[in-house]
C-alpha cells in the first residue's frame, strides 16, 4: 500500500472525523471507501452515457439485456479510466 499526505482545511477535517466517528472505522478506511464510491460514480455516468450513444445508434438488431450489460463492463471496466 502507498503512503498519501493529504492535506485539508479544519472544515473538511472536521467532517472527515465525523464520518469516522459514525462509521466506526479508522480514517483511511473512511478515505478508501469514499475515494471507491466516488470511482463507482465516474463509472455509473460513464455506463450511462455509453448506453445513451447506443440507443443513438438506431441498431435494428440489439443484442439482449445481458449480453449488452457484459459488453458495457468490458469496455468501460474500472481502471480504465481516460
Amino acid at each position: 500500500m502507498a503512503r498519501l499526505d493529504v492535506r485539508l482545511d479544519k472544515e473538511r477535517r472536521r467532517r472527515l472525523e465525523e464520518l469516522v466517528e459514525e462509521r466506526g472505522v479508522p480514517i483511511s478506511a473512511v478515505v478508501r471507501c469514499l475515494i471507491d464510491d466516488a470511482y463507482e460514480d465516474v463509472v455509473r455516468v460513464r455506463r450511462q452515457q455509453a448506453a445513451e450513444r447506443l440507443i443513438g445508434l438506431n441498431v435494428e438488431d440489439t443484442p439482449d439485456p445481458d449480453t449488452l450489460s457484459r459488453e458495457l463492463e468490458a469496455a468501460h471496466e474500472p481502471g480504465g479510466l481516460h
